[in-house]
């Protein structure tokens, strides 16, 4: 009999006081019946109450991803159905809660008949991992025999990385720094600004974090920039900047120097953008909002690197976000892939003849990775694949990122050749 995926809480409960069941069975209420993003649940949420302390707090935060992750095994062991009401929704917290070995008010033969039913899910991998049908079979077309070991990584929440910025200090002072303000970390083979966190704490209330000597970003998301090969002083456009995590390590790497255009769809994420600038004492860069198609035109051939972080699935950060499993279905997918497509295309023509283009995605399937860049490179014989690599979970322990590093050489003439647009 496999064991259950649902594991203790790394310090004693003996029982779940009220008031925190009701807080995530109403942050669950609103993730899978009203519909709203998990982590803006909990924000709000956490904000709402200043009375919860710190344990309160992550067991409330922990509880509430930790369900979702695994919300089809608990329904459909309490044998629920796609209707699923508040009701329901405590019934399921109720097991969860039950499956800690930590008592709860309310026991009811429902919880316990769906106790032998859940034993009984763990030989079915779809409920076992908590999967919609759809998923794990498109993952396995995707992923083949790698598939198994990467559904399991899915559901083991992950790891906090943070990234030192070099224009304030280096990984080891800031780890010191950090030791000081009793927070462990250990430094992470093959990615050269980052740290691994070992004591579980608020880094947010850091005086590090206060002074801008880190940012929280996963090490495979270090590893993008990193491949862009940036020198001192190069012009760097960050397509689809968002908040700009990638755009503020580029300009540690940069060291303040050269110019980086951070670009975005969305002018809240670049204004936040800004705010993590002004803390992090960066002043290379420029934002800019696309707002319609002459901003890419106007920046033509004028990169000598250029970062496409295309919007995507989220596959590959999927236990950082376990609510996206229910949100994606084959439809999304196929709107993004053609998406990505139209943004690859049209955004290349940005780099310089010799310059470098990075085209990444935090997911792990081929249709949004592999398959795109060879089409786009069918169609752009100007430009060159250098490497590409596929960093897995279940490999790494690192989030699902696709790497694609590719360079624009001399313009030949081919119909479609984004060189001679």
């Amino acid at each position: 009999m496999i064991s259950s995926p649902i594991k203790p809480f790394d310090f004693f409960i003996p029982k779940i006081h009220k008031n925190i069941y009701n807080a995530i069975c109403k942050a669950l209420t609103e993730i899978f019946i009203n519909h709203r993003y998990s982590d803006r649940v909990l924000e709000a949420m956490l904000k709402s109450n200043s009375k919860w302390g710190s344990r309160d707090r992550r067991i409330i935060a922990e509880s509430v991803y930790d369900i979702t992750r695994y919300w089809r095994l608990l329904a459909e062991s309490l044998k629920m159905g796609n209707h699923i009401d508040e009701e329901d929704i405590e019934d399921i917290v109720s097991l969860y809660f039950v499956k800690k070995n930590i008592e709860i008010e309310g026991y009811t033969q429902r919880i316990k008949s769906g106790e032998m039913r859940y034993a009984k899910n763990l030989n079915v991998r779809v409920i076992r991992e908590s999967i919609p049908d759809w998923l794990d079979k498109y993952g396995e077309q995707m992923l083949k025999s790698k598939w198994g070991a990467e559904l399991s990584a899915m559901n083991i929440p992950a790891d906090v990385y943070i990234r030192a910025n070099r224009i304030k200090t280096t990984k080891e002072k800031l780890q010191k720094l950090l030791q000081e303000e009793e927070i462990e970390t250990e430094p992470v083979e093959g990615v050269d600004d980052a740290l691994r966190l070992v004591t579980k704490k608020n880094l947010f209330m850091t005086d590090c974090f206060a002074d801008g000597l880190f940012e929280i970003q996963d090490a495979a998301s270090q590893m993008v920039s990193s491949v862009l090969d940036i020198k001192k002083g190069m012009r760097v456009i960050d397509a689809c900047a968002g908040a700009g995590g990638k755009a503020l390590h580029i300009a540690s790497l940069l060291n303040n120097s050269g110019k980086i255009i951070a670009l975005d769809v969305e002018d809240r994420k670049l204004t936040e953008l800004k705010r993590r600038a002004k803390r992090n004492s960066i002043s290379n860069i420029e934002t800019r909002l696309i707002d319609d198609n002459k901003v890419i035109k106007r920046l033509a051939n004028s990169a000598d690197r250029l970062l496409i972080d295309a919007p995507c699935s989220g596959s590959g950060v999927i236990r950082r976000n376990p609510d996206a499993k229910w949100r994606l279905s084959p439809e999304r997918i196929a709107e993004l892939v053609i998406k990505q497509g139209e943004i690859l295309q049209n955004y290349a023509k940005m780099v310089k003849v010799g310059g470098i283009m990075v085209y990444a995605t935090c997911s792990i399937f081929e249709d949004e990775n592999q398959s795109q860049v060879a089409k786009f490179l069918k169609n752009n014989s100007s430009f060159e694949l250098l490497s590409e690599q596929v960093l897995l979970s279940s490999e790494t322990g690192f989030d699902g990122f696709y790497i694609a590093k590719l360079k624009r050489n001399e313009s030949k003439a081919q119909t479609g050749d984004t060189s001679n647009s």
